[in-house]
């Protein structure tokens, strides 16, 4: 009988290590199938440290074949370390924080100039000072509220732009192909924008913008903008051979300052750009234009709808001109009329056929 109980204590114990066996194995291929979903360094705190040395440091051999999260050695030299006195080292990831000598130069040449990183690497360099890569240069500036740019000339784009809005005009050709009795040909505006008011002077079409007709509507663009009241100081156009020297001398002969944008940088004229993209794609792109005068008619009923009825985004919403109150005390164009919320009493009007549509609230 004790044989009997011996037999059978010997084959649930065998049972149970095949059991285990086999979870063991299933583990391990599990925890393949994770690690290779995660980036081929894994960093471990101090506290996950001396979890992983508490129970690798009974494994023994099996090390070799169990660890995977660090280097089997790696893992040996951390159960040696854990007992000595001290413990594990702690070892500093990362670079060596830049010595506090070569932040202060940073800093100091930074206040004094107005030179960028490149620029203060170079005098470090100079000096015989190795300098800290340029992201740490840039972060150091950061850090003491200092720009990492160079600040050149008047200043930034958008200070620029600040600055001379008041009296800052953009300019550019657009052309369409329209049909004639000649067939598709190609139909020319020329489209002045005043930056600070949004405010737009486009020219008659023309199929020839030749030289004669350039000059002549830079004359009709500075007696529209003098009647408007708008002034007119700098002129910003881009290097379409259309603007001949003669259009720049029509401004240079009343003190108006010429500026030609950078070769391929149609940012420096986004304002006026941005016009064209607007008429293009709420109006122009609607119609086979048949001709100058349909070109002229459909451009016009534009132009109205965009200064006296259109609201805009850039200017709070807002109609580039304010209403105007006639006689009998309705108005030409209105932003909103009465602020009280009864929807009622509001009528829509049109343009070209219903495409330009906006709303005001009926005479009373």
């Amino acid at each position: 009988m004790k044989n009997l109980y011996h037999s059978l204590l010997l084959l649930i114990a065998g049972s149970t290590q095949k059991e285990l066996a086999a979870q063991i194995r299933y583990l391990k291929v599990e925890n393949e199938v994770l690690r290779s979903k995660l980036p081929k360094r894994v960093s471990v705190t101090a506290q996950e440290k001396n979890r992983l040395v508490k129970f690798g440091s009974k494994l023994g051999k099996a090390i070799n074949e169990i660890v995977s999260i660090v280097a089997p050695d790696t893992l040996r030299r951390w159960i040696r370390e854990s007992k000595k006195p001290g413990g594990i080292k702690q070892t500093r990831k990362g670079r060596p924080r830049t010595k506090e000598e070569i932040r202060e130069l940073i800093i100091r040449f930074a206040r004094e100039n107005d030179w960028g990183y490149t620029r203060i690497m170079g005098e470090l360099k100079k000096l015989g000072i190795k300098p800290p890569s340029r992201n740490t240069v840039k972060n150091i500036l950061k850090e003491n509220g200092l720009e990492p740019g160079p600040k050149r000339g008047e200043g930034t784009w958008d200070e620029f732009l600040k600055m001379h809005a008041a009296s800052l005009w953009q300019c550019d050709f657009y052309a369409k192909k329209v049909l004639t009795l000649k067939g598709y040909r190609d139909l020319y505006l020329l489209i002045f924008l005043h930056v600070d008011s949004r405010r737009v002077y486009i020219s008659p079409s023309t199929f020839h913008p030749n030289e004669e007709w350039v000059s002549q509507q830079a004359e009709h663009f500075l007696k529209h903008a003098e009647s408007e009241g708008l002034e007119v100081k700098i002129l910003m156009h881009d290097r379409d051979t259309k603007f001949t020297e003669s259009f720049d001398a029509v401004f240079e002969s009343t003190s108006v300052d010429v500026k030609h944008a950078a070769f391929r940088s149609p940012n420096t004229n986004a304002f006026v750009e941005r016009f064209i993209q607007t008429l293009q794609q709420e109006c122009l792109d609607y119609f086979v234009v048949f001709g100058q005068e349909h070109m002229d008619h459909i451009v016009s009923e534009f132009v109205t709808h965009y200064h006296e009825e259109r609201p805009h985004q850039s200017k709070d919403n807002d109609i580039l001109k304010l209403p105007v109150a006639s006689s009998d005390g309705d108005e030409k164009s209105s932003s909103g009329g009465s602020s009280a919320p009864d929807p009622t009493g509001i009528e829509c009007r049109q343009r070209l056929g219903g495409l330009l549509k906006h709303y005001r609230r009926m005479a009373a």
